[in-house]
């Protein structure tokens, strides 16, 4: 589905990215894990529009979006959570979900997704009329990720969705995360906690300094040894 070959980034002129490599089977989960400033924010950004890449190229569903706009990407199906959640924190739990459906003009589709979202996660809709602000770090994530589930995307990108938050909600956002797998959603998913992105992911691809330095399958990345020795302190 997700075809991203030898893309290049730059900040300012300096590197970010050095001709990255990866890709995403539709129905995958995939993980891109590695250290702090190793690159993985910025290749999402990259593939959503965010960031153009100086050279390189990447595809979706067979069609060039190379530097293609921002609107024009999330249109064709690829949809971005941003680390840091970045709700709109003075509208409603319900108003911030609505936000993430402006793809559609279906007022059934919009409440077939706001159905599905509640139905993920329930708290939501105990809150719908609450002010994004005044939720939770946790809550705010459910909201961030149920908001990019509006759009009913093709590509759910999550970037470090489970930042900054304590050990009980990290485990209630994996397990709905564990859940949109199981629904057979096409998941590229760039995470901190190591251990539980390869355990969950199909998939996985470690950078380090902008680049691609190990693939594989998500349990054969976590028995290497330098995925051990590096990120799990084994």
């Amino acid at each position: 589905m997700l075809k991203v070959n030898k893309i290049k980034v730059c900040y300012g002129g300096i590197p970010a990215l050095h001709e990255v490599t990866f890709e995403v089977g539709k129905g995958e989960l995939v993980g891109i894990v590695g250290a702090n400033g190793a690159g993985k924010s910025t290749a999402l950004k990259t593939v959503v529009g965010a960031l153009c890449p100086v050279s390189g190229k990447i595809e979706f569903n067979g069609m060039d979006i190379t530097g293609k706009n921002s609107a024009e990407i999330v249109r064709s199906g690829i949809t971005y959570v941003p680390e840091g959640r970045h709700i709109f924190g003075p509208l409603t739990v319900e108003e911030n979900l609505l936000l993430g459906g402006f793809t559609t003009n279906s007022v059934e589709e919009i409440e077939k997704g706001l159905e599905y979202v509640y139905g993920l996660f329930p708290i939501l809709k105990d809150r719908y009329k609450q002010k994004g602000e005044t939720l939770s770090g946790g809550e705010q994530q459910m909201l961030a990720l149920g908001r990019g589930l509006m759009s009913r995307p093709k590509l759910l990108m999550l970037d470090e969705p489970s930042l900054g938050l304590m050990p009980k909600l990290v485990s209630e956002v994996f397990k709905a995360i564990s859940k949109l797998k199981e629904e057979e959603h096409t998941i590229l998913l760039v995470e901190q906690n190591v251990r539980e992105a390869l355990e969950l992911a199909d998939r996985g691809y470690v950078l380090q300094t902008g680049r691609t330095i190990y693939s594989g399958q998500g349990k054969e990345l976590l028995e290497s040894e330098i995925v051990k020795k590096a990120f799990l302190g084994l």
